[in-house]
């Protein structure tokens, strides 16, 4: 899969681990449609914090795709509410298809961004989206990762050795579960344990606690843990018991 000119609204490459990486699902007219949409977002200048917002859209996910599509835009809401912060969109579905958007302060444009991807059936691809994080990271810090997904079908020991990686760069991941699948809640769990970030599960029946909980990541990526003590509230709690304080921080402890 090629890379998109610009370098800023891309394809995700995948990780190297000797396996091909498959033909995207979409089609031409399909890819064209999300880069358009993302070069015509304004890049992000100058936040005090970088938040990575990845979503799982393949097909299991489709019975509440609309819901979630609307509790993550109240999400992006309250994310540009607190000031200070850049938000990347990171999605993948279909046979290798994982795309990212630009780097964006003005998140209405991510949630509108967001309501034109549909799902599409897939395998998961976890890894790439913790090799794209950790290469952002690299360039310059990335505050946080939030995860929504259903399922995991890729090695644990890779994504944990992954996983490392963002931990060194001190990219805590808050892995978001819908549903109850063991193997999925295996997986996140640990690649929030690794990472120092936090597990939540959820349905969507709990729409306002999600919605809580992203709030709280938000509040975390912009101020570190003192902000999300500040926040207070159950969601900022179960966060808090998971974390483990960074090292004579006031901030995020970079």
């Amino acid at each position: 899969m090629a890379k998109d000119k610009t370098g800023s609204d891309k394809a995700v490459s995948a990780p190297k681990t000797g396996m091909p990486d498959t033909a995207p699902a979409s089609s031409k007219s399909e890819i064209a449609k999300f880069l358009s949409a993302a070069r015509a977002m304004v890049p992000g200048a100058g936040g005090t914090g970088r938040l990575a917002f990845a979503l799982d859209a393949t097909m299991s996910r489709q019975p509440t795709w609309d819901k979630a599509c609307s509790l993550q835009a109240e999400m992006f809401d309250a994310v540009s509410k607190t000031g200070g912060l850049s938000v990347q969109l990171v999605y993948f579905r279909g046979l290798g298809e994982c795309r990212a958007s630009r780097w964006v302060t003005d998140t209405r444009q991510l949630a509108d961004l967001m309501s034109r991807i549909d799902c599409r059936g897939g395998q998961t691809q976890i890894g790439r989206v913790l090799r794209h994080v950790a290469d952002e990271a690299r360039v310059k810090p990335v505050n946080a990762l939030v995860y929504i997904g259903d399922a995991m079908e890729e090695n644990i020991d890779h994504l944990a050795t992954l996983a490392g990686e963002l931990a060194l760069r001190k990219v805590p991941c808050f892995m978001f579960h819908e549903g109850s699948d063991p193997v999925a809640a295996t997986g996140f769990k640990e690649i929030a344990r690794v990472t120092n970030g936090a597990y939540a599960r959820f349905d969507q029946n709990a729409a306002a606690e999600l919605a809580a909980l992203l709030r709280a990541v938000a509040a975390y990526a912009t101020g570190g843990h003192q902000a999300l003590e500040k926040s207070g509230g159950s969601a900022a709690r179960l966060l808090l018991e998971q974390m483990r304080p960074a090292k004579g921080q006031g901030g995020r402890g970079k």
